[in-house]
């Protein structure tokens, strides 16, 4: 999975990036291995913001979150996004395919469309 890391207004240090891999190393098994992530680190005054993307093919899973504390909200941030993506391939392994009438009107011999008169 590759991971990309943005710090705005902070550095981002070997800390919250060990922080980081281990969280998305649990939402690697969940999304696989074509995944790739966004880390984004932001610091607003009194607010410390992490927000959290990982991207699959066409589908995304975001997570944000905000605390007075840069490690807290990368954890929350992480443990959202895991619940998320949970939530999402148990959605799309739901789905089921339904088949077509034609085949449900097939019976022994008979081809659908055709019909025979007696």
């Amino acid at each position: 999975m590759m991971i990309e890391y943005t710090g705005r207004h902070i550095v981002v240090t070997q800390k919250y990036k060990n922080l980081a891999e281990a969280g998305l190393k649990r939402v690697k098994k969940i999304v696989g291995d074509g995944a790739s992530a966004k880390v984004i680190l932001t610091v607003d005054k009194h607010r410390k913001i992490a927000d959290v993307t990982v991207s699959m093919g066409s589908q995304s899973v975001v997570s944000n979150s905000e605390s007075a504390e840069m490690t807290t909200s990368l954890r929350e941030a992480l443990a959202k996004l895991e619940q998320t993506a949970i939530r999402q391939k148990q959605k799309t392994s739901t789905i089921k395919r339904h088949p077509r009438t034609d085949e449900l009107s097939t019976k022994d011999g008979e081809i659908p469309g055709l019909v025979t008169t007696v």
